[in-house]
């Protein structure tokens, strides 16, 4: 796999914008019963905005076969991972589908219940239903983890607006070199953050679990 540069890697964790720490502190409810008119204005025009750059509404398939819409259902109000996967790849996809299987056994009922984790085939013209179907069974994924294909071309809209691509042209079309990251974030609070598909399965359930609970993030503890 082509290997991130530090630079290439903070640029993509910066590139879904993040709320501002007070608002994080803060949390939905308060953020709700606090906002004055105008700042919820405020607030649902870069929500708005955040949608409409990087999580386009195409459709898609399930591994079960339920046709689902990427935002609407499962992005929109929620606390989501996502990653990318193709069920013949030989390279780096087998070690970080593993290592997320790991993941949601530490957030243990927290996956299905406040946290919704999703894989999409980069190979949707080879990954139909019945082979993403297989591939998750392969890895033991339990309930709360969805794994998903759709047209190539609505595939490539979602990679490129969670910002999984190289600048580079030629590496960029080359699958086996995708990036194995896993974009994570509040969709809500409009946090986004990303990390290696392949960091310890503790720092990832960690990092997710500060979407859950922001104000406990061990930046504002300290």
């Amino acid at each position: 796999m082509h290997e991130l540069s530090r630079r290439n890697l903070l640029g993509l964790i910066v590139k879904v914008p993040l709320a501002t720490a007070a608002v994080a502190a803060a949390g939905p409810r308060a953020i709700a019963a606090e906002a004055t008119p105008p700042e919820r204005s405020a607030a649902a025009r870069a929500r708005n905005r955040i949608q409409a750059q990087h999580f386009p509404n195409v459709p898609l398939v399930t591994h079960e076969g339920e046709k689902v819409l990427f935002y609407d259902d499962l992005v929109k109000g929620k606390i989501v991972t996502m990653n990318f996967f193709y069920a013949k790849c030989e390279g780096i996809c087998p070690t970080v589908t593993a290592n997320l299987a790991r993941v949601q056994t530490l957030l243990g009922p927290e996956v299905g219940k406040s946290v919704f984790m999703y894989s999409f085939t980069l190979k949707p013209q080879e990954d139909d239903v019945a082979a993403i179907k297989r591939y998750r069974e392969m890895h033991k994924a339990k309930p709360g983890w969805t794994f998903l294909t759709g047209t190539p071309e609505d595939i490539e809209k979602i990679r490129r607006g969670i910002g999984f691509s190289y600048p580079d042209p030629k590496i960029d079309k080359d699958k086996s070199q995708h990036i194995g990251n896993v974009r994570y974030g509040n969709e809500p609070l409009m946090l986004w953050a990303a990390c290696p598909g392949m960091a310890s399965a503790d720092f990832l359930a960690e990092s997710v679990s500060w979407m859950l609970r922001p104000e406990q993030s061990r930046l504002q503890a300290s």
